[in-house]
């Protein structure tokens, strides 16, 4: 079993060592054990899931308006309900997760989002659909925020960006070229409705599977459940302490996490409103809407959702780039370069003048895009406290989901009045406002304990 040496115990500390400061030591120096390695495949594996639910949703946009289920303005509400049910799925998830802990609502989230996934595959309406798409996505708005901020809190700060990054290359990069292959493969055989039934019943396997997941071992130690933390790490391998532990207020918190987040931490949950809005708004936009821009400008259905997997096979190079990059060179810069690259990008896509120019140019901005967004996304799961992780996150999610809703039919709108450049020349103003931002997050991360970037409180 692997120990924890007394300079891991001690750390920075003079005296007694407190039950969460123990904790977080012994996570931070932790070698990584079976548990380990179960706990993030099952984190993934939900990840996967919600991912390939919203970035489908451009890939059958063709197939409902071919049906005659749904036009462009009906997609847009079904794309909105969703984000919409993501904004407060999101928002609340934080307040619950750091009040009743990270398990609980990391299982609920996964049953109400395959639930109603599979009802609205099965939906004779458009209004019904409409309905089960936002309940889905209160579901679906949970599962993000909590798998970074509950995947981080087990991780060594050594490479806590690898494994974070790790995560995002199976559940959220390579989700990309397989949902557009997918599609590909089976939209004729059994369409729309058939996908999305498919992805719901993935959804309820993992679910049934994640009851195997333990509590994060510092929710535990924060929350007057010092005895359970401990079980948890003596089931990672981790010898308990040499000596007895105290407690402080940080011990077993009573704040408010709302409280916490918006008192102490505003300019952070306001940088990352904007960093995810910007996201957010710029993955999501271009995932519902690049396979119908790529139509309107000539493509079959079928070939514009080949252009479209080889443009989304630039997510899983950047999660690849995300393993060396966040650990080696930090967070911060990682994504302000990426934004500013996206940034140029969309400008040289809506002007490329080939099939050839359009692809690689594709390409290229959905890499910077991915590897700016979720950088930041790691980033901001790092830098509130214990306490209110989940709801700091949660929040500043939470508004990137909304400011999504919007910017949906919005893409829509300057398209329909101004024409495709004015799109893409809009979405490059919104990368650059996001890479300024960025820098008012927090202190980089990089190789720092979660408890040094912001300690938990009483």
């Amino acid at each position: 079993m692997a120990t924890v040496t007394t300079a891991q115990i001690d750390g920075a500390r003079s005296g007694p060592q407190t039950i969460e400061g123990f904790v977080g030591t012994a996570l931070d120096g932790a070698k990584i054990s079976p548990l380990h390695i179960k706990i993030i495949s099952l984190i993934a594996a939900g990840y996967f899931f919600d991912v390939i639910d919203y970035i489908v949703q451009g890939s059958l946009f063709p197939d409902m308006k071919a049906s005659g289920f749904a036009d462009a303005p009906g997609f847009a509400l079904i794309v909105s309900a969703t984000t919409l049910g993501m904004f407060i799925g999101t928002t609340l998830q934080g307040e619950f997760s750091d009040r009743f802990g990270r398990r609980f609502v990391y299982q609920f989230n996964l049953l109400l989002f395959g639930t109603f996934t599979v009802l609205g595959a099965l939906a004779p309406s458009l209004p019904l659909l409409v309905a089960c798409r936002f309940i889905a996505g209160l579901g679906l708005g949970a599962e993000q925020p909590l798998c970074f901020a509950y995947a981080g809190e087990y991780s060594p700060k050594a490479i806590r960006g690898r494994i974070l990054a790790i995560i995002h290359f199976v559940g959220g990069a390579c989700v990309w070229p397989i949902s557009t292959l997918f599609v590909l493969a089976f939209r004729d055989q059994i369409g729309w409705r058939g996908v999305w039934l498919c992805f719901g019943i993935g959804a309820l396997i993992v679910w049934v599977l994640r009851f195997a997941l333990p509590e994060s071992p510092r929710y535990l130690s924060t929350h007057g459940r010092g005895k359970e933390a401990l079980d948890v790490l003596a089931r990672l391998g981790i010898a308990g302490p040499k000596e007895p532990l105290t407690t402080d207020a940080a011990s077993d918190t009573k704040s408010d996490p709302f409280a916490v987040v918006f008192s102490k931490y505003p300019g952070r949950v306001i940088a990352g409103m904007i960093c995810f809005s910007a996201f957010f708004g710029v993955a999501i936009g271009l995932g519902s809407w690049l396979p119908g821009i790529m139509t309107d400008k000539g493509f079959t259905i079928t070939k514009s959702l080949q252009y479209t997997l080889v443009m989304n096979l630039a997510v899983p190079c950047a999660s690849i780039c995300m393993m060396y990059t966040l650990d080696k060179f930090g967070r911060k810069i990682t994504s302000i370069c990426a934004f500013i690259g996206a940034g140029i990008m969309a400008i040289v896509f809506a002007n490329a003048g080939s099939d050839l120019e359009l692809l690689i140019a594709g390409f290229v901005m959905i890499f910077f895009i991915q590897v700016a967004g979720n950088a930041m996304h790691i980033f901001a799961s790092e830098v509130f406290p214990t306490n209110a992780r989940a709801s700091g996150f949660g929040w500043a999610a939470g508004i990137g989901r909304l400011a999504t809703a919007g910017i949906v039919p919005g893409i829509l709108l300057i398209r329909t009045a101004f024409g495709l450049t004015a799109v893409f020349a809009a979405l490059a103003t919104v990368l650059v406002i996001a890479a300024v931002a960025v820098t008012q997050l927090g202190p980089e991360a990089r190789q720092k304990s979660l408890d040094e970037i912001a300690p938990p409180t009483g």
